[in-house]
């Protein structure tokens, strides 16, 4: 089983190649790789294995923190 964590969008900046963001994820803030181009601090993705796999509106977000706190 595959687990996508849902995470806030701090920074970004480029190393070469690759785009480098600055995540919040729960009270964790952590750098990671994005496979989308064109992301902006304030918008969400969903972080999978270190890379920032898919981009979440805000409601998406909010609908994923209310399931998990169901389920914990």
């Amino acid at each position: 089983m595959c687990l996508g964590i849902p995470a806030e969008v701090l920074e970004t900046r480029r190393e070469g190649e690759l785009l480098i963001v600055k995540v919040r994820m729960g009270g964790v803030i952590r750098e990671v790789i994005s496979a989308i181009e064109d992301l902006k601090p304030g918008e969400y993705v969903v972080v999978h294995a270190g890379v920032a796999v898919s981009r979440i509106n805000r409601e998406e977000l909010e609908e994923i923190l209310s399931i998990w706190s169901q389920i914990v």
